[in-house]
């Protein structure tokens, strides 16, 4: 089935973009992402070496010609500070396509969406293609978009909180009213949670936490994948209507009795 998901002008086969934190070694990081089917590998520029070629660096483990590797903002509460990370990235030689995270409350990890929206402005007028992590809500969602964020990447439930998908009805406002990918990002905790991101409509699912932290990192990546596959192809298929009351699987019109 050709179904591919296009991002910033580029096609990929996968609907599963995984992050590298959280892994007990670079080995394991790339066995996950292997076993993931991932095309997309996002990586902190704060947190992972990927600037520094005289240590150990991440991306001798994910060759950047088979990997999109996008960097994001993690850590960054300021939109400066969100900006001048980004700039880093590009200077390094990763590219201008970048995941934009300015964090708003330390606890919850939930994302501040003013000072998104101003990282995202400065960051697209120097040319950056950027992927905002965002609240689930339709508005801050549409106004990055008409700003000329190539996706929009609304939460299912707070930074590694494994809750799942807490507001289906706003994620479908905003599958119906995009004209951009539409990428859930944070909060997956289940190849099940997964599945129902696609079922809804959104076009790609990103996590890093749901396979890092668990038990057996690479046989969740494979669970992961088939999760976003079973979905996709869920959605495509079309669901039936859910009722309050039951529907005979045998109808009895034209039965002799």
């Amino acid at each position: 089935m050709n179904d591919a998901f296009t991002l910033a002008g580029r096609e990929y086969r996968s609907r599963l973009i995984v992050g590298t934190g959280k892994y007990r070694s670079f080995e394991e990081t790339r066995r996950a992402v292997e076993a993931s089917g991932a095309e997309i590998v996002t990586v902190a520029v704060r947190r992972v070496n990927i600037t520094d070629p005289g240590k150990e660096n991440l991306l001798d483990h994910l060759p950047l010609d088979r990997f999109t590797i996008l960097p994001n903002t993690a850590g960054c509460y300021t939109a400066e500070d969100a900006i001048r990370t980004c700039r880093l990235a590009r200077e390094a030689g990763i590219g201008t396509l970048v995941k934009l995270e300015v964090i708003g409350d330390e606890r919850t990890l939930f994302p501040d969406v003013p000072a998104t929206i101003e990282a995202a402005r400065v960051l697209l007028k120097e040319g950056f293609q950027v992927l905002p992590y965002v609240t689930d809500d339709p508005v801050a969602c549409k106004r990055l978009e008409d700003l000329g964020c190539p996706a929009v990447m609304p939460l299912a439930a707070p930074i590694g909180s494994g809750l799942g998908i807490r507001n289906p009805y706003n994620l479908r406002i905003i599958v119906e009213q995009s004209r951009v990918p539409v990428i859930v990002d944070a909060g997956v905790g289940t190849p099940s949670h997964a599945a129902e991101a696609l079922e809804l409509g959104c076009d790609a699912v990103l996590m890093n936490t749901a396979i890092a932290g668990a038990r057996d990192p690479i046989l969740m990546a494979e669970a992961m994948r088939q999760g976003v596959e079973a979905g996709r192809k869920a959605f495509l298929a079309g669901r039936i209507p859910a009722k309050l009351y039951a529907t005979a699987s045998s109808p009895l019109e034209g039965v002799i009795r």
